[in-house]
């Protein structure tokens, strides 16, 4: 495999992005214990999350500041960076919305479950116009381990489009609920998509190595034990950036692979309310999303975290061969 990919530009991007999420930290972060926007854990959750109720909630500012001071820097290709930026930042202001009516506004649903499908429906729509008719990005998807097959629904590649947008979206949302999880995961994504841009000659890497430095910037405070979540504001966005990166590269059917971790998530909230309704009150799991069934069953929140990675580079690493 041939990699072309600027290393000035890739290296000038991950340091960029890591400074302004690290440093915009160190504002953010009082700030919000100012507006009083701490974390409030639910009793039926872990019991050893609720030691964290009142941690600063809606840290996913650092991510957003980072990733787009980063993307606005003049290197050539960068408008690559546009349409998952579109994403990104069109998810992360829906997850801000939804954090800043729960924890400063102290209404416990934040945006009701049409308000939120309905936004991201109209972000995933605003990205697909943009993709097709400014960048002209086919929408056909190449599939995994058939190097030069595609797979083309013709009529139907848009409402795949927004389906697997919107679910991925959701699956960065489940995962984050344990100190750095979210972030870590995502990061072993960011840097198969880092590969496979390079791999194509594809400057939307840039995007991939902005994202990276600004999740490294953000984990000196989220890492065990957080001293600020990102709430839906980042985990929203994360979402945006995993499905705009695929996207892009015309990789979703990647994400089944290297977004494992995400599937799984969902998987393990629909098996449980599905089980929970038909068995007049049973759980299939300990608790759901899966990683509190872990936690349950006696593993650490680092070992979580640990475990969750290593499982997302190693199917990285198979979603590389994959190619």
């Amino acid at each position: 495999m041939h990699l072309d990919v600027n290393l000035t530009a890739a290296v000038t991007t991950f340091l960029t992005a890591f400074l302004v999420s690290a440093v915009s930290g160190k504002f953010i972060i009082p700030f919000l214990r100012r507006l009083k926007a701490g974390q409030t854990e639910r009793d039926e959750g872990p019991k050893s999350h609720l030691k964290k109720t009142g941690t600063p909630n809606m840290g996913g500012l650092m991510i957003l500041l980072g990733v787009t001071a980063a993307c606005l820097l003049p290197f050539r290709g960068q408008s690559q960076s546009i349409p998952v930026l579109i994403l990104t930042i069109g998810f992360g202001i829906i997850g801000f919305m939804d954090d800043y009516i729960k924890v400063v506004k102290k209404r416990s649903d934040g945006l009701s479950v049409l308000q939120k499908f309905a936004l991201q429906i109209v972000v995933s729509l605003l990205f697909a116009f943009y993709v097709q008719k400014i960048h002209y990005v086919p929408l056909s998807m190449k599939i995994p381990f058939m190097s030069g097959n595609v797979l083309d629904l013709g009529v139907f590649n848009i409402p795949l489009m927004v389906f697997v947008i919107v679910a991925t979206v959701n699956g960065t949302n489940f995962t984050d609920g344990v100190d750095g999880l979210a972030s870590c995961v995502t990061i072993a994504v960011a840097v198969f998509f880092v590969i496979a841009a390079a791999a194509a000659a594809s400057s939307v890497a840039m995007t991939g190595t902005a994202m990276i430095g600004a999740l490294m910037g953000f984990l000196l405070y989220n890492a065990y034990p957080a001293k600020v979540f990102m709430g839906d504001t980042g985990s929203l966005a994360l979402g945006g950036f995993v499905a705009g990166m695929a996207y892009m590269l015309r990789l979703p059917l990647f994400i089944l692979i290297v977004g494992f971790i995400y599937v799984i998530e969902v998987v393990s909230v629909i098996i449980q309310v599905t089980w929970f309704r038909r068995t007049g009150g049973k759980r299939f799991f300990r608790m759901a999303p899966i990683h509190h069934h872990f936690e349950l069953g006696g593993w650490s929140e680092v070992r979580v975290v640990a475990v969750f990675t290593i499982v997302t580079a190693v199917l990285g690493a198979l979603a590389i061969l994959a190619l």
